[in-house]
């Protein structure tokens, strides 16, 4: 554990668990991650000189590290550190540290497995396939990643089986952060999807930008419909996020992190004290909305 027994300590949420509903482990040639994206950029940066497609966007990125390193151990120890109870974390057949986490530390990590909704049922058998496998409590997908719209017919299956398997689903939304179209994640898209499928979790990620307040103006009218921080650092969370996180939306604003891929746990929680959300928001942001949705029990 931390050498501060007592992590967060002089915080509004000393004390606190937290769940982080967005954990990575880091990787000694951060490009490998996203290779899925090289057919869609164009531009000489994001093919030759970027490590990270929206590197653009941020500054000080976490370090990569050497090849012998114990990423399981580096992770574990930044939670510790900042007394983060459980992380969620990507889980793929090819990802040993991120199986090895779930295997040897099944009280501090829990597996999302991401989509590619242009897989057809094969995308559907392989969502299966991982919550049968490693247990995983929620789904994730990156439309603009894809050139797949929130709302194509592509994605119908796998959210049909997001419900089937009782698990929600954390879809990018918003301007994407790499140089490519944006068209897939327009927030008017998540409006058809939370009407035709009432029963599907639905978690917005990395910030719904520029249409946050439209993103607030759906969680009030579809109660299946939520927001994660994820990418995002503290300082620089939406205004019309807080703001409905302190008045009506305490219940549907989860806390996400950006590690390894764009930000440092020390960044984040170096910003996270000046988040002005209310007192009894911080214990809901920070673990009983992520808690609920993904049927964690009590303990974490």
């Amino acid at each position: 554990m931390a050498d501060d027994p007592t992590p967060n300590a002089g915080t509004p949420f000393a004390g606190m668990p937290i769940i982080d509903t967005m954990v990575g482990f880091p990787k000694a040639d951060r490009r490998e991650a996203y290779k899925f994206l090289a057919p869609h950029l164009r531009d000489r940066e994001s093919q030759e000189e970027f490590t990270f497609p929206a590197q653009y966007m941020f500054k000080d990125l976490p370090a990569e590290v050497e090849h012998n390193v114990d990423t399981v151990a580096l992770v574990l120890d930044n939670l510790d550190r900042f007394g983060i109870a459980t992380a969620m974390v990507g889980v793929r057949d090819d990802r040993p540290d991120a199986i090895r986490a779930l295997q040897e530390h099944p009280d501090r990590f829990r597996a999302s497995v991401e989509i590619d909704p242009n897989g057809g049922m094969d995308a559907v058998r392989y969502l299966e396939r991982m919550h049968a496998t490693y247990g995983a409590v929620a789904a994730t997908t990156f439309p603009a990643g894809y050139q797949v719209p929130i709302n194509d017919k592509r994605y119908y299956p796998i959210y049909a089986k997001c419900i089937e398997l009782g698990i929600p689903i954390f879809v990018c939304a918003g301007v994407p952060g790499p140089r490519i179209p944006m068209a897939p994640q327009k927030v008017e898209l998540i409006d058809e999807v939370c009407w035709f499928f009432p029963e599907l979790v639905f978690v917005m990620r990395h910030g719904a930008e520029p249409w946050t307040d439209l993103a607030v103006k759906l969680m009030l009218k579809w109660p299946n419909l939520y927001y994660s921080t994820s990418a995002f650092a503290p300082r620089h969370y939406p205004k019309a996020i807080v703001d409905y996180a302190n008045t009506r939306g305490a219940d549907k604003v989860l806390y996400a992190g950006y590690f390894p891929a764009g930000l440092t746990f020390d960044r984040i929680f170096a910003d996270m004290p000046s988040v002005p959300f209310d007192a009894e928001v911080w214990p809901k942001f920070l673990y009983g909305n992520a808690a609920r949705i993904l049927g964690l029990d009590a303990a974490g």
